[in-house]
């Protein structure tokens, strides 16, 4: 919810801003400023490719859009040392946060520092302004500041790095920490001898080419509540692939994992229907046995979906029931169900 939240302040300060800065830019247009208007301008094209203008800013090519006007607006910076060393003073005091926010640290710190140069020669030539030191000392007393929260945003960063574990779309932890917490998941059911399985869940996708994938990836954020509800405090899932989950089930046996993965397709088989979507799922379990390693135990798995979906999809599948004889007290592993 905090991230929504923060999401949707972003957005709407980040059209704000366009809006605001259209606005100055038409402004000073009429007014006869034509480098104001320019920067304006230009300092809009950065927030109206920027990611928090709109979610689908984070893909190409709108970064390197971005990036390519905020290059204008920095060309048009050190022109106007030229024209006049404080047109645009009051740009240059965001400066160094917009750099080191869209470009490579150290290109942030090569332009801060060039900006920081020319604006203090600029300062020593312009002997008719007479608070010309005064600018010169809030300038780089801006820049220390701007440094100064820098270094706190990437210290901030490295801090919370490791509480940063969920899928911002599904809410299942990240794929990143999948090995880390599976193989310490084998290390634990080893060492007090506990049955422990994991399941991997996909969504059928070779069966229905003509759903749109937008309308896929909006049912995602559904498919990981839903997987959520079905799991207990000490499961955990992640999203491995794009529409594929993995969930870690400690002390559960491959039987066991079987019935619980059939329960978990036909739910999300229910859900996908109660949407209009013309979907099937299907999951893949893989049994802890010995030798097994996160590796060897995550392509198990990974084996055994892709063998359920090669048969039509709509079922689940146990790697043990083709690479070794069934267990006479585990339920069937395969099989289609309607």
């Amino acid at each position: 919810m905090a991230q929504m939240a923060e999401k949707f302040l972003l957005s709407k300060l980040s059209r704000a801003g366009f809006v605001a800065l259209i606005a100055i830019a038409t402004l000073c247009a009429v007014m006869g400023e034509p480098m104001v208007a320019a920067a304006a301008a230009a300092a809009s094209g950065v927030v109206i490719a920027g990611k928090a203008y709109h979610q689908n800013r984070i893909n190409q090519p709108w970064p390197r859009v971005q990036q390519a006007f905020f290059v204008v607006l920095l060309l048009i910076l050190l022109a106007s040392f030229w024209t006049g060393p404080w047109i645009l003073s009051h740009w240059l005091y965001g400066l160094p946060l917009v750099a080191f926010a869209l470009i490579p640290p150290a290109a942030a710190t090569l332009v801060t520092v060039v900006i920081a140069v020319l604006a203090i020669i600029a300062s020593h030539w312009a002997v008719g302004l007479a608070d010309r030191h005064q600018m010169i000392s809030a300038f780089l007393l801006t820049i220390l500041l701007s440094a100064l929260l820098v270094f706190l945003r990437d210290y901030k960063a490295r801090q919370l790095a490791p509480l940063r574990r969920t899928d911002e779309l599904t809410q299942a932890a990240s794929r990143e920490y999948l090995f880390a917490d599976l193989h310490k998941e084998i290390q634990r059911s080893e060492r007090e001898g506990t049955d422990m399985s994991i399941i991997m869940i996909g969504l059928d996708t070779h069966l229905s080419d003509d759903e749109p994938d937008e309308d896929i990836r909006s049912i995602l954020p559904r498919i990981g509540r839903y997987l959520h509800s079905q799991i207990r405090d000490f499961d955990t899932y992640y999203r491995v692939a794009d529409l594929q989950f993995l969930a870690i089930l400690p002390g559960i046996s491959t039987g066991d994992a079987i019935v619980r993965a059939e329960t978990i397709r036909k739910g999300l088989a229910n859900l996908l229907e109660s949407h209009g979507m013309n979907l099937t799922v299907s999951t893949g379990i893989a049994g802890l046995n010995i030798g097994d390693d996160a590796n060897s135990l995550q392509q198990s798995a990974a084996n055994a979906l892709r063998r359920a979906q090669q048969q039509g999809g709509n079922r689940s599948q146990a790697y043990s029931s083709w690479s070794q004889p069934a267990q006479p007290s585990q339920p069937q592993a395969q099989g289609p169900v309607s």
